[in-house]
């Protein structure tokens, strides 16, 4: 300022301080702040100063312990002597500790990533982000793939963090992109690290899978997640957008998997146009592809037992009864099963989730069943009998009705429902049950087959009659209303 005025009176003025003020800086050369002298001591005696020694043995035992941690145990061991307040005298006290005299910590080295070189997956939950399908709660994974360099992503729906999933996730991606990078890494997954053995590092379906597309296997160390750190952040801000998408929709339930298929492709789609530029370059370095997609089924010799059932997986699938005591050949896909035998592919299954579960189709095991009506009675997998909460209905109202022949009148209910298709019968049962037809000589297979012949007359489940209401009875119930005088 006093090089920019008259006089050192107008600068001190415009300054906001007194001329002699001025004057005193200005012969001294320097700054009020550059003449205040750094504080060392302390303004307050240190309440943790007879303590100290034992908390900094404490730290230095255990380096996790928090500040309120050890204050309460002081509190509880020194009843009295600190107040609730000075938890932020000990918080400040042991961060100074820590920064100049405490462990030492790890250190992160940003990494340069070179185009077309690495191609990083994983596996991540989508449950928090509460989707569901048709109003029910719908758990699924989604398998992730990211080229670091450019950013570029691809994910794929899943239920479970199997081979399967990971080799068609993986493979989708390397065609949707159009070409492979030289090494992918992945954690240490069991599906594809040998994690119980030194002598072979990748396991060999997984190493096939490498091969296959020309790639190098890369694994992170144990307990090193940020080794595979891109993959990971993609993971929070794929969510992020999704979740984001969602209240733009505005609301997160689909009519199908395949809506919400569609939902993610396009997210994606959004997602990786401002990638353009980068990919671009990153694809002059891509390896190209193979000739085909390498088949990511994995092949089980199972043997039908007497029950018409496959065991694949700890889980239990039935097959028709013209297989019992064949062995069969199961394909286990990621999401579906498929039965060969004799080179012929005689079932297509959807694969159950998880152990221990069962799918039994009645149009199996029904021409059996209606030969030994009794074993209904007591069969093990009978809940999956019953296609239909209708055909529960009549199985609970046969029972009551006529319990000596429950089982077969319901028994060729069910056939029928097989010959003549599900649906139909399903809406057959629901006339008979809207219409009451509850006894033994009127809920029977032939009363269903007289309707589905008559199929032009069933009503329709929207056709409601309503009875006419006769407004006397609100008068009845009001008695007589007094007359208001004025």
């Amino acid at each position: 300022m006093s090089k920019t005025e008259t006089n050192q009176e107008v600068a001190a003025a415009k300054a906001g301080m007194d001329a002699k003020t001025a004057r005193k800086y200005l012969q001294e050369g320097r700054l009020p702040s550059e003449k205040e002298p750094d504080r060392t001591w302390r303004t307050r005696s240190d309440p943790f100063e007879r303590v100290w020694e034992e908390v900094r043995e404490q730290i230095t035992a255990n380096a996790g312990l928090e500040a309120k941690t050890l204050f309460e145990a002081l509190q509880r061991k020194y009843p009295g002597e600190f107040a609730d307040g000075q938890l932020r005298t000990l918080q400040r006290r042991l961060k100074q500790w820590r920064a100049t005299e405490g462990p030492e910590k790890e250190v992160f080295f940003g990494q340069q990533h070179v185009a077309g070189r690495l191609g990083q997956s994983d596996f991540t939950h989508m449950a928090k982000l509460g989707i569901t399908i048709d109003r029910q709660s719908f758990g699924h994974l989604l398998y992730h793939f990211v080229l670091p360099y450019s950013n570029w992503e691809a994910a794929s729906l899943c239920y479970s963090e199997s081979f399967e999933s990971l080799s068609e996730g993986l493979q989708n991606a390397l065609w949707e992109l159009g070409g492979a990078p030289l090494e992918h890494r992945t954690d240490r997954m069991s599906l594809a690290v040998n994690n119980t053995s030194e002598e072979r590092e990748f396991t060999v379906r997984y190493d096939a899978l490498m091969r296959h597309y020309g790639m190098r296997g890369q694994k992170i160390q144990t307990g090193k997640p940020n080794e595979n750190g891109d993959v990971e952040q993609r993971h929070y801000r794929l969510k992020r957008a999704i979740d984001q998408a969602l209240l733009l929709r505005g609301g997160r339930d689909f009519s199908s998997t395949d809506e919400y298929k569609q939902f993610l492709r396009a997210l994606l789609v959004q997602l990786n146009a401002g990638r353009r530029e980068r990919l671009r370059h990153e694809m002059q370095y891509l390896r190209p592809l193979p000739s085909g997609r390498l088949e990511g089924l994995r092949r089980e010799r199972v043997k039908v037992d007497s029950g018409s059932l496959i065991y694949v997986e700890r889980n239990v699938y039935s097959v028709h009864s013209r297989l019992i005591g064949e062995r069969v050949e199961a394909r286990v896909g990621a999401e579906r099963i498929e039965v060969w035998y004799a080179g012929r592919k005689v079932e297509d299954l959807p694969r159950l989730r998880g152990r221990g579960k069962h799918r039994v189709d009645y149009r199996h095991i029904i021409d059996w069943l209606v030969r030994k009506p009794g074993a209904l009675e007591n069969y093990r997998y009978r809940e999956e009998l019953f296609p239909t909460s209708r055909f529960r209905m009549v199985w609970d109202a046969l029972r009551e009705t006529a319990p000596l022949r429950a089982n077969k009148r319901y028994l060729e209910i069910l056939e029928l429902a097989a010959k003549e298709g599900e649906a139909r019968v399903d809406e057959a049962l629901r006339c008979l049950l809207e219409q009451g037809e509850m006894g033994e000589g009127k809920l029977n297979a032939q009363a269903v087959r007289a309707l589905l012949h008559e199929a032009a007359a069933l009503p329709p489940a929207t056709a409601i009659g309503v009875m006419p209401v006769s407004l006397a009875a609100f008068d009845e119930l009001l008695g007589e209303v007094p007359e208001v005088t004025q």
